[in-house]
Formats: structure tokens, C-alpha cells, sequence
């Protein structure tokens, strides 16, 4: 008889919270300490977190290989991909930004709720885009969900680089400020002022920009609408190489994220 193939072991890093801070009226940034985080030099990089369900006793440290095999599918963790805003190394921080628009969702409520010694577990990190210093010049565009990623970019341009940066958000209350060396043109887009579809004044934007002379490195992410679009003008209209282009749909207006990665999963496979 075949021996069954051992169980692979899948146990989850840990963070617990230190503090909360809301920093716009739907954003709420959360900072956690963690000795499991090993930062991978990405200003993308990103953290499949683990929301644990009420009422359901878990493995410490927390392992989804057992809870897989063990536990039924709708007592498994929910999981919600993040973008780490920033780490710091000497103090062990972690800090992840959560939109929050009241009950909807999982991971917002939980942030909107979350007290110092909470522990939120997660894996990763994950990544592949930051700020190319041999570039001529930089393009960052995306929503509220490519904040975290846009402002580390930011804070990360060497002295002098030029960037820009083109964010759509609800309105000006959703506006952030973004510090470092680098020379940033950002630009805010407010769907309250707009009348069309989501992305529309991002997509314009792009569509009229006067590109500068010299290599561009660019970054769009966010809803996978605009990004699309933006796509297209990037790849077919100006010709530029994939080599210089990070884009991705971080979601789908209308879905979920567990729909949205099935939604792509079923793409990929035509």
C-alpha cells in the first residue's frame, strides 16, 4: 500500500497590532509589530492576511495545511490580499492601510475595531515593481487600493527623480500627503466631480499626457477596469515595452476578492 504524502506544513507568520490611526475619513492605517516579516525590497509588496471566523478555535501558531484537512471549508480563515504601506527594520513595524466604508466587507470592520495585542496572521511578502533609479522618468496612476503602493514608491524615488502621479479617489477628503526626495507631480482625481465611469478622469489623464523624453518606468494598479484601459494606451498607442510597465488589477467593481481571483483563474485557463 502507498504510503499517503505527508501533510505540508503551512504555518502562517504573526503580527499584532500596535496602534490605530485614521488618517482619511475611509482609511485607516494599522501598525503592527512582527518578527516574522522579512521585507523584500518591493514598494509593491503585499501580505495575504487571515481573518479567523468568531466563534472557531484555532491552531497557535496557525497553520492552513491542518485547518485544511481538518476543519470544514466555511470555518477556514478568510483571506484579503494587502499592500504594506511601510516597514521599518529597526523597530520591527508593520504598517498595513485599510479602506473602510462601515460593515461592508471583512477586513475594513476588523480594522475599524482592532485594539493593541490583537494578532492578525499573514503570509508572504509578495512583489515585483519599485521605482526603477535608471529610469528617465516615472508614471504612477491608481485608485484608494494602490495608495499604499503609489505612496511607498513616492518616498522611495532617489533625489531629484521626477514622477507623475495621478490618484483617483472619493473626494478631497481622501487625499494624502507623501514625503521623499524625489521631484512628485501628483495629481487628484475625485469620482464626487464625475459623472462617468470609474477610472474616467485617470484614463483621460494618461490619454493626454505630454510624455517626456526618455525611458518612462510606470506603475498602474487598482480596479482592473482602468487599468485595462490605460493598458491599452500604454502597450498599443505609445508603444512602450512591458519591460518599463507594472500593471494590475488589484479588484473588480462588483466582486469580492475571492470572485475577482476566480474570475481570473477561469481567464487563464481559456
Amino acid at each position: 500500500m502507498t504510503s499517503p504524502a505527508p501533510r505540508r506544513n503551512r504555518v502562517c507568520k504573526r503580527a499584532v497590532v500596535l496602534r490605530t490611526e485614521r488618517i482619511t475619513p475611509h482609511m485607516i492605517r494599522v501598525v503592527f509589530t512582527s518578527d516574522d516579516f522579512a521585507d523584500n525590497g518591493f514598494t509593491d509588496h503585499y501580505v495575504k492576511l487571515l481573518f479567523c471566523k468568531d466563534g472557531v478555535e484555532y491552531p497557535e501558531p496557525l497553520d492552513m495545511g491542518l485547518v485544511r484537512e481538518t476543519y470544514p471549508a466555511e470555518h477556514w480563515p478568510t483571506m484579503r490580499t494587502y499592500t504594506v504601506r511601510g516597514w521599518d527594520e529597526a523597530t520591527r513595524e508593520l504598517t498595513i492601510d485599510f479602506v473602510h466604508h462601515g460593515d461592508e466587507g471583512i477586513a475594513g470592520p476588523w480594522a475599524a475595531s482592532a485594539q493593541p495585542g490583537d494578532v492578525l496572521w499573514f503570509n508572504g511578502p509578495g512583489g515585483a515593481y519599485a521605482p526603477d533609479e535608471a529610469a528617465d522618468w516615472h508614471l504612477l496612476v491608481g485608485d484608494e487600493s494602490a495608495l499604499p503602493a503609489i505612496g511607498a514608491a513616492v518616498e522611495q524615488l532617489p533625489p531629484g527623480a521626477r514622477a507623475t502621479v495621478l490618484i483617483e479617489v472619493a473626494d478631497e477628503t481622501e487625499e494624502q500627503k507623501f514625503g521623499g526626495p524625489g521631484e512628485a507631480d501628483v495629481q487628484w482625481f475625485h469620482r464626487s466631480a464625475s459623472d462617468g465611469e470609474r477610472g474616467d478622469g485617470l484614463v483621460a489623464a494618461v490619454e493626454a499626457l505630454d510624455f517626456p523624453e526618455g525611458t518612462p518606468h510606470v506603475f498602474v494598479h487598482g480596479e482592473a477596469g482602468f487599468v485595462f484601459r490605460i493598458r491599452k494606451n500604454l502597450f498599443q498607442d505609445r508603444g512602450l515595452s512591458r519591460d518599463n510597465v507594472s500593471l494590475s488589477g488589484y479588484w473588480r467593481l462588483g466582486k469580492n476578492e475571492d470572485g475577482w481571483q476566480a474570475e481570473k483563474a477561469e481567464t487563464a485557463r481559456r
